[in-house]
């Protein structure tokens, strides 16, 4: 039996025909976060949604049969993932951070492994560059340390260098480390130890499931979930051109407060964080600057999920093929949204939100968030394999 495996009596019961329903709703061929929301706003539920793939498909266009994932891989997945006493936490469910619950579009389902309760509780992001310099590491050992005394989770993506010098400093504290891959996957391989250490006294996140192997395209999903947990998130070091700007932006763009640490104007790890500064972060040189900064968000009531856009879809005819034809050709490769994409072929608005997934589950059109474009790709938030 693997270390990391739990013995089949500590294993917990087989969950509810809705949960594995849903994921094999997110399993499915062209069926990304941004789909499957729209799918469950439309049908009410996940097992419904499945047996709708099929024609929504077929009258976006598509002429292949679309792939659906199966009852057995879905219990596979599961199993596997109880095996290694991991908790699966589907958005909606009591258990789902609720500042990642209010974005837009949310991971489906996450995979957690140690303290849950971890996601329930104020949370700070600490990132930066992998090949830090050792007063960068300093410095997210001591905000990391400060701010868990202070109350806050730190939460980071278990990378080289700032990301786990605040991993370490804060495990005592509480620290989530949110993976790019799946929850049995170590990566780097040197942070194994760090990693089974978070799965027992902090906890490991991660959208993937089991098996799954990171590639390029899925650190920057992780990181947009780090953010989307936090409070706000701290830049320290990071290259002018770096995985950790595009957690920036992300934080940013999800209403986020950003920090950045200044660096010297020679060193090539401070590129990034000066233009931060130049461009608006908020400048940080102690955590009382953090904590004096978020601590009025901290007596704000919690955020409150996003309004379902798709709630009164329910439309007596569906899309017709010229008006399935009107939204392709409005489209180019300049996402817009779904009211420009209304006004510029005249359809109501209901109309182009039900024929955008239909053009979606056929791989028609590329969705990034609330943005359409056109493209052969699918759901462009679509992260499996």
């Amino acid at each position: 039996m693997s270390r990391r495996e739990l013995p089949a009596t500590a294993r917990r019961p087989q969950p509810d025909a809705e949960r594995i329903a849903a994921i094999r709703l997110i399993r499915s061929e062209n069926v990304g976060p941004v789909t499957f929301r729209d799918l469950l706003s439309h049908y009410g539920s996940a097992r419904t949604a499945l047996e709708a793939l099929p024609e929504l498909s077929r009258r976006g266009g598509r002429r292949q049969p679309i792939r659906i994932c199966t009852q057995s891989e879905a219990e596979a997945e599961i199993s596997r993932a109880e095996r290694f006493g991991t908790e699966l936490i589907l958005v909606g469910g009591p258990a789902y951070p609720t500042p990642l619950a209010a974005l837009d579009a949310p991971p489906p389902l996450l995979y957690a492994k140690g303290d849950t309760s971890l996601l329930q509780k104020p949370t700070i992001a600490i990132v930066g560059s992998r090949q830090c310099s050792a007063a960068g590491a300093k410095l997210a050992r001591l905000f990391a340390a400060e701010i868990g005394r202070a109350g806050f989770v730190v939460a980071s993506g278990l990378a080289r260098g700032i990301d786990a010098a605040a991993h370490q400093a804060a495990i005592s504290t509480g620290t989530i480390a949110v993976l790019a891959g799946g929850i049995d996957h170590v990566y780097p391989p040197e942070h194994d130890t760090l990693q089974q250490a978070i799965g027992e006294r902090g906890c490991l996140l991660s959208e993937m499931p089991f098996g799954f192997t990171p590639r390029g395209q899925d650190f920057p999903r992780r990181n947009r979930i780090v953010s989307g947990l936090s409070l706000g998130v701290l830049i320290i070091e990071a290259a002018r051109r770096s995985g950790t700007l595009v957690t920036a932006r992300l934080a940013a763009e999800q209403g986020r407060e950003v920090f950045a640490v200044p660096g010297h104007p020679l060193d090539p790890r401070a590129e990034g964080t000066n233009k931060l500064l130049k461009s608006g972060a908020t400048f940080v040189t102690e955590p009382a600057d953090i904590l004096s900064a978020l601590s009025p968000q901290l007596n704000m009531p919690p955020p409150q999920l996003r309004e379902d856009p798709l709630a009164t879809l329910h439309v007596a005819t569906p899309p017709s093929d010229d008006d399935r034809g009107r939204i392709l050709s409005a489209l180019g490769p300049a996402p817009v949204d779904i009211d420009s994409l209304a006004r510029a072929t005249g359809l109501p608005i209901r109309s182009v939100q039900i024929a955008v997934m239909e053009l979606a589950l056929a791989g028609r059109l590329e969705r990034h968030g609330g943005l359409i474009s056109s493209s052969t790709a699918g759901d462009g938030l679509h992260p499996y394999p």
